[in-house]
């Protein structure tokens, strides 16, 4: 079948027939995967496994205090205090005080954050705090601070870790107890991924975006469909794409159950750390330059799966349920359970709607929200400042009905936001302008939504009670839901032009 934009289909799938992908060393043309691991493998543990060395691990105050806490029990310090960075994100309150004046409503979250800033201190480690003008989200504040490069192996306990793929390097999230071990050690147990190579051919269409790609990607292949698999992505809608594109794009693939995720560095890779360069001389920086040009998947490597999806027939997606493979393009209607595969994917499916509160077959567009929420890891740089921006024409207000905010990803971010007037310009429409912070992506500060509420959300995750009990959460584009904040519903913004101020 021929579809247009020069795909030879929109999605296909090879499950692959090699049975040998896991085995380290031999002269055979080598994925840039097995590149990495191997050169970070300390020792060879067994047939599956190998002890890996982590150039850099990043913490923060959720998922490291247990750690801290096994290593004063053991009588064991952190061996490379300088190779972790720890910041502040998940529980720190998004409030528009100014920096050296936030202060925690929440007793807990406060307790939390305290504890997290006395045990780096006790370590030497550097963490950016809550009054710190360059806090924000982990995944934002690493790679803006110069500290992610190609060819590096990136730890922290955090599942959307696989952000620093977009750069070529090895990231992914590790355990409390694996936590422990990387600070003691600088080193984790490590089981070895099956490899998958996604090819996206063609360019992503006006009006569609990295976001909109990575939702229609879960949802043709699943939440499991990339179960176990280190993902290399390839084709033309990744060489076009930016960097921070890349970076929604890497984020978001850990939603098909991926373990690590990979885009070769290239020429716009490079253009990104030459500005970000932290330590490194031009000149250091150009000889890294050539090394990381090395950094590329051998010709006639083999992968044990292969997926091909065509860009140009992707639209704007939105997800409809609680799984971020229950998602469809704006324009396209909900899904009954009698449309399921199976009993499985039918129950899901039932169940989802029953959470929801939506009807199958009706329209996921008109879809009325209560609010709507722009950030996280997944979407709070400045690009996607820009695009939702880009949307809000003079005039436009957010719809009486819905209340709006704006969560930049970092306090980098939210002074260059403010430096080019985007501030200014979400603050005109009646956005929310916050501090940074992992905010409304998850119910664990004070911005929570009411139970029953109706969240457009650029977050990476749609489960039941994400982002506060009983919530209702939508999936979209930065663009998308800068639309839906004016419109008061879902709605597809490649009809934008004719909206009325």
């Amino acid at each position: 079948m021929k579809l247009s934009g020069g795909c030879p289909s929109f999605f296909s799938r090879d499950s692959g027939q090699n049975q040998n992908r896991k085995t380290i060393g031999g002269d055979v043309p080598r994925t840039l995967y097995r590149k990495l691991v191997e050169s970070h493998t300390v020792a060879r543990l067994d047939a599956e496994h190998v002890l890996l060395y982590a150039d850099l691990h990043i913490m923060n105050e959720y998922t490291s205090p247990q750690a801290f806490n096994g290593l004063v029990e053991r009588g064991v310090g952190v061996l490379r205090p300088d190779q972790q960075m720890s910041v502040v994100d998940h529980v720190i309150p998004t409030r528009p005080d100014p920096v050296g004046k936030r202060v925690f409503v929440i007793d807990a979250a406060s307790r939390q954050a305290s504890n997290f800033t006395r045990n780096c201190e006790r370590y030497g480690i550097k963490l950016f705090d809550v009054n710190d003008p360059l806090q924000g989200i982990e995944h934002v504040v690493a790679p803006e601070s110069g500290l992610i490069r190609p060819g590096m192996v990136v730890l922290c306990g955090d599942s959307h870790t696989t952000t620093y793929g977009a750069f070529g390097a090895l990231g992914f999230g590790i355990g409390t107890s694996e936590i422990e071990h990387v600070l003691a050690t600088q080193t984790l147990s490590y089981r070895l991924a099956q490899t998958m190579r996604i090819h996206i051919d063609s360019a992503l269409p006006a009006g569609t975006t990295a976001k909109d790609l990575v939702l229609c990607l879960i949802a043709k292949i699943s939440a499991q469909g990339a179960r176990g698999y280190a993902v290399e992505y390839t084709g033309e809608a990744i060489r076009t794409r930016s960097i921070e594109a890349r970076m929604t794009l890497c984020n978001m693939t850990v939603e098909a159950g991926a373990r690590a995720v990979l885009v070769e560095p290239d020429d716009k890779t490079f253009a990104y750390l030459r500005t970000r360069r932290g330590n490194l001389s031009e000149a250091q920086m150009e000889a890294a330059i050539t090394v990381w040009r090395t950094l590329r998947t051998d010709a006639g490597a083999q992968f044990d799966s292969e997926i091909t999806l065509c860009a140009a027939e992707v639209a704007p997606y939105v997800t409809w349920g609680t799984s971020p493979d229950q998602a469809i393009p704006v324009d396209g209607r909900i899904p009954a359970p009698t449309d399921g595969a199976n009993n499985v994917e039918s129950a899901a499916t039932a169940r989802a709607l029953d959470y929801t509160g939506l009807a199958a077959g009706a329209r996921i567009e008109g879809t009325p929200i209560d609010y709507v929420f722009i950030g996280s890891c997944t979407n709070g740089r400045i690009e996607d400042l820009r695009a939702a921006a880009a949307m809000l024409r003079d005039g436009m207000r957010v719809a009486p009905s819905v209340r709006a905010m704006i969560v930049p990803g970092s306090g980098a971010v939210r002074a260059q936001a403010e430096q080019e007037g985007l501030s200014e310009i979400f603050i005109k429409a009646g956005f929310e302008w916050r501090q940074p912070g992992c905010s409304m992506c998850l119910a664990m500060n004070d911005d929570v939504l009411r139970p029953g509420e109706r969240c457009a959300s650029t977050t990476n995750r749609n489960f039941e009670g994400r982002q506060g009990r009983d919530s209702r959460t939508h999936l979209l584009s930065p663009a998308m839901a800068a639309a839906a904040a004016i419109a008061g519903c879902i709605t597809d913004i490649r009809n934008w032009e004719h909206h009325d101020v």
